[in-house]
C-alpha cells in the first residue's frame, strides 16, 4: 500500500484537543513496520485546487487565521498544514485513478469543512478538493462515489457535492451525534444514521446495504473518508466496533473491485494505529488477513 505522509503534519496542536499529533505519529510508526507499505511525501495543493471546492472567503479565513470555532482554532501555520493535507488527497486520488491504491495519513482531517465554513477540526475538505480536480481533467473519471465510515456525519462533504450528478456521497454515522446532520437521504447524498451502541454485526449489515447502493451507481472511482472513531473505546463517541471490524470494512471495500483511495478522518483512541493497520490489511489483502487483537 502507498502511504502518503509528511512528518510536518504533526507540527501543530492545540492543548487538550483530541485531534492531536500523536494520532498520526503513532500510526505512522506502526505502519512503517509493515514491509508492504511504501511511504511517499505529501505535496501541498494549489490555491486553484481549493477554490474548486471552497469559496474565496473560506480560503482567506484559513490563510489569515480568522477562525472563531473553538473546535477548529486559528493555529499558526494552519494554512500550509491544510494545503499539505489537501495535496496528499489529490496525490492519493491520482494514484488510485491510475491503478495504485493509496492512503493519505495526514492531518488536519476534512469531511466537516463546508463550501464556506470551517468546523469540526476541519479547515479544507480534502476529498472534494481531490475529486473536483480529478473530475475536471479530460481523462479523469466521469462518476465517483464517496464512502464515509467516520462516526460523525460528513456534513461538509455532502454540502459541497450535493446535487452534483457525477458524485454519490454515502455516510454511515452515529446519530444523535455531532454535527447533528445526516438524518435522511436526499438526491445523491445517502445517509445511514445509526444509534449509539451499534455493534459490529449491526454495523456491517448496514454497511453491506450501503455498498449495494454504491454498486448500483456504477462509479469509476471510490474515495473513502476513513474515520475510526466508531471503535468501542473511542473517547468522544458511543459505538461498539472492534479493531477487526475495520479489517472487515476493508475487505468489503476491496470486493468492489474498483480503483480506490482513502483519507484519514477521525479516530481518537490510543488504538487508532491498530484500527488503521487492520483496515489497510483488510483492504490490501482481502480475506487473507488475520484478526487483530483488541
Amino acid at each position: 500500500m502507498k502511504i502518503i505522509f509528511s512528518p510536518e503534519c504533526a507540527g501543530y496542536e492545540s492543548p487538550g484537543h483530541p485531534e492531536s499529533p500523536r494520532r498520526v505519529i503513532g500510526t505512522a510508526e506502526l505502519l512503517r513496520r509493515n514491509p508492504r507499505h511504501e511511504f511517499l511525501a505529501a505535496l501541498p495543493c494549489e490555491e486553484a485546487d481549493i477554490l474548486r471546492a471552497h469559496t474565496p472567503h473560506l480560503l482567506e479565513e484559513v490563510r489569515r487565521g480568522m477562525s472563531d470555532d473553538p473546535d477548529t482554532p486559528a493555529i499558526s501555520g494552519i494554512f500550509e498544514h491544510a494545503r499539505r493535507s489537501a495535496g496528499a488527497a489529490i496525490q492519493a486520488a491520482a494514484m488510485a485513478w491510475h491503478g495504485t491504491p493509496a492512503f493519505s495519513l495526514m492531518r488536519p482531517p476534512g469531511h466537516h469543512a463546508c463550501r464556506d465554513r470551517l468546523m469540526g477540526f476541519c479547515y479544507f475538505n480534502n476529498v472534494t478538493i481531490a475529486l473536483t480536480r480529478l473530475l475536471a481533467e479530460p481523462v479523469g473519471p466521469r462518476r465517483v462515489a464517496i464512502i464515509d465510515f467516520d462516526c460523525h456525519h460528513c456534513n461538509g462533504t455532502e454540502d459541497i457535492v450535493r446535487g452534483v450528478k457525477e458524485v454519490l456521497c454515502v455516510s454511515l454515522h452515529q446519530s444523535p451525534c455531532y454535527p447533528g446532520t445526516g438524518l435522511r437521504s436526499e438526491g445523491n447524498a445517502l445517509n445511514y444514521p445509526l444509534p449509539p451502541g451499534t455493534d459490529a454485526a449491526q454495523y456491517l449489515e448496514v454497511f453491506s446495504r450501503a455498498l449495494q447502493d454504491v454498486r448500483a451507481f456504477k462509479p469509476e472511482l471510490v474515495a473513502i473518508e476513513a474515520g475510526f472513531d466508531a471503535y468501542k473505546r473511542d473517547p468522544i463517541t458511543k459505538m461498539r466496533l472492534e479493531i477487526e471490524t475495520f479489517a472487515e470494512i476493508g475487505r468489503r471495500l476491496a470486493a468492489l473491485r474498483l480503483p480506490m483511495f482513502a483519507l484519514l478522518e477521525g479516530g481518537y483512541s490510543s488504538q487508532l494505529p491498530k484500527c488503521v493497520a487492520a483496515f489497510l490489511d483488510g483492504w490490501e489483502l482481502g480475506g487473507s488477513t488475520q484478526a487483530v487483537s483488541d
